[in-house]
């Protein structure tokens, strides 16, 4: 339930450039490619597009806690 409401609300927001709506469009696209991989396991291109997701996600969230660790525990808590 959490998860769906946390969804609601970076949908409506309108500042899609912000860092948490960044990191749940990576965290969907993750969710996807992984299921795509389990299908397609020789998919090596696919698998090196998962990676940079993986490492631009990473990034922004050590960005987020360096600089407002409020929002980045709250963010990582929903």
């Amino acid at each position: 339930m959490v998860k769906n409401s946390f969804i609601s609300v970076i949908s409506q927001k309108e500042n899609r450039g912000s860092v948490e709506f960044q990191v749940f469009s990576f965290t969907t696209k993750i969710k996807r490619l992984t299921s795509h991989l389990e299908l397609h396991k020789k998919d090596f291109s696919s698998q090196r597009g998962l990676r940079k997701i993986l490492g631009k996600r990473q990034r922004l969230l050590a960005y987020l806690s360096k600089k407002n660790r409020g929002r980045y525990i709250e963010l990582i808590d929903d």
